[in-house]
């Protein structure tokens, strides 16, 4: 039954399939972290890829590997075109005997841990090395890769902004082979609540917002029924508060698409039926625009690629989403907010957080972040006022940007990181600068991170969690605690602003 279950979730994709030729090229990476999953990293680049750029994370199907499944999907093309790098994560036979990803079993699908870990691992390398935009870094992948997609959606909704499974199956739909077995076909049936509720306990307690996710199924797949598209929506609306009933339907290359708004009428949820399809990955092979992919053993010529559509939903190519029927958000904007000086402050305790108080040198000197002389830690609060955003934006991308007063040692030193936590409203009881600050939960931990500078102002990588009804706050921390006095002073008020862009 294992050998079984292994092969039907995605046969053979077929080697040798030759990408175009190109200077940039699929490459492997190694050292990205414990790797508790014993994965393998590759990763493809474009020449000349600036920093701050998407992130998409593409994962393979059974018995397939990295090479198999960049440019045979179109990704490769759409990374050239749009520029975006590409991660492909690559199962080994030692885990699983097929090299599917365990999308079934405890130990890989939660986080902290497992396969699910090793995936973030590679993540946070490439936004290392590439200087990705934190804020736009989204999952995909097929059968087995797509049931893994919705394991780090779920597991990592502060990393992943976005996902898209294909011929996949809903997070924790099992834990066991003869389980997962059962929810390929013919299917778990669970309510929509049950299903949300497996999605929030993979991370108790987040606050931040939902990755959207676009759906993928053939409708006459036998591997993975088609019953487990209406599952995976039923799982993903109810964790965004919304009902499973699409609010616009239409077509795209005659094949049936749907999209399931949220109250705030943000397009949270899409689905693409694919009539007549089997098991496998759409593709259109051709030289058009919307074309893509080379067709083989689950990579099917369907006159549609997906990879596209997947892309055109993430907004990779800058043009929004095309999504059907009438798009109620306003148009496109962006506003630069001063920080609320009298709510600015800085909070220090020891270094395992014991003890914390206010600090009092914000008046003369700005708010602390590091490790000080005195041998405590300290941690930045900004507060900023983002009411005044069009009521039913959507934030594309936003930073905050500090100046620097003064400081002491480099904070920065032996690769220590100086993260951004984002709270939608207030870290304590006020939103005033106050003890509990220093270890109140985030509605998005370390969703970006600001570089070293010794001078003058230094904006962060891009986020999204801002709150468009009330108060925004950023907390400043390093993500390890220095060993010896390395700490830098910035400019309240005025001096840190909150650039956001909406549309």
């Amino acid at each position: 039954m294992l050998l079984a279950l292994l092969v039907a979730l995605l046969g053979a994709g077929g080697p040798g399939f030759v990408p175009e030729a190109r200077a940039a090229t699929l490459t492997e990476v190694t050292g990205f972290g414990t790797n508790p999953g014993n994965l393998r990293m590759f990763r493809y680049v474009p020449d000349g890829l600036p920093a701050g750029r998407p992130l998409v994370v593409a994962m393979h199907g059974c018995t397939q590997s990295a090479a198999a499944y960049d440019a045979e999907t179109g990704w490769t093309k759409w990374a050239d075109q749009w520029g975006f790098a590409l991660l492909l994560p690559q199962q080994q036979s030692a885990n699983n005997l097929n090299s599917c990803f365990n999308w079934f079993e405890s130990g890989d699908i939660g986080r902290g841990a497992g396969e699910a870990l090793s995936v973030k691992q590679m993540t946070d390398r490439m936004k290392s090395d590439l200087g990705s935009d934190a804020a736009r870094v989204y999952a995909t992948g097929l059968s087995a890769g797509a049931a893994m997609t919705n394991v780090m959606l779920a597991s990592y909704p502060d990393v992943f902004a976005a996902g898209a499974p294909v011929a996949g199956l809903p997070y924790a739909c099992a834990t066991s082979v003869i389980a997962a077995y059962s929810c390929m076909n013919p299917g778990t049936n669970l309510s929509p609540s049950a299903w949300g509720d497996k999605v929030r306990a993979a991370y108790p307690g987040y606050g931040g917002p939902w990755p959207t996710v676009s759906v993928w199924q053939g409708t006459t797949d036998t591997t993975v029924v088609p019953a487990n598209l209406t599952e995976t929506v039923e799982q993903w609306t109810a964790v965004h508060g919304t009902d499973a009933t699409a609010d616009a339907t239409g077509t795209v290359a005659g094949y049936p698409h749907a999209v399931y708004r949220d109250g705030a009428g943000r397009d949270v949820v899409e689905t693409y039926s694919l009539t007549g399809m089997g098991h496998g990955q759409p593709v259109d092979p051709g030289t058009g625009p919307e074309q893509c992919g080379t067709a083989g053993a689950y990579i099917l010529d369907v006159g549609l690629c997906a990879s596209y559509r997947i892309g055109l939903f993430w907004d990779l190519d800058g043009a929004g989403s095309p999504g059907p029927g009438p798009d109620p958000e306003p148009g496109p904007g962006t506003a630069v907010l001063p920080s609320l000086a009298a709510d600015d402050g800085y909070v220090k305790a020891s270094a395992t957080g014991a003890g914390p108080a206010v600090g009092t040198l914000e008046g003369s000197l700005g708010v602390a972040v590091g490790r000080g002389a005195d041998g405590l830690h300290n941690r930045a609060l900004f507060s900023f006022d983002t009411s005044s955003l069009p009521d039913g934006a959507r934030v594309k991308r936003a930073f905050v940007t500090v100046t620097r007063a003064s400081g002491a040692g480099d904070p920065w030193a032996a690769g220590n990181r100086l993260v951004v936590d984002l709270r939608t409203g207030c870290f304590g009881a006020t939103c005033a600068t106050a003890a509990d600050d220093w270890s109140a939960p985030a509605s998005a931990a370390e969703a970006a991170e600001i570089g070293a500078f010794t001078s003058g102002t230094k904006a962060s990588t891009a986020f999204t969690a801002v709150n468009p009804a009330g108060i925004t706050q950023a907390r400043l921390r390093l993500a390890s605690a220095p060993a010896s006095t390395a700490y830098v002073f910035l400019r309240p008020g005025a001096g840190a602003t909150l650039t956001v862009e909406w549309e």
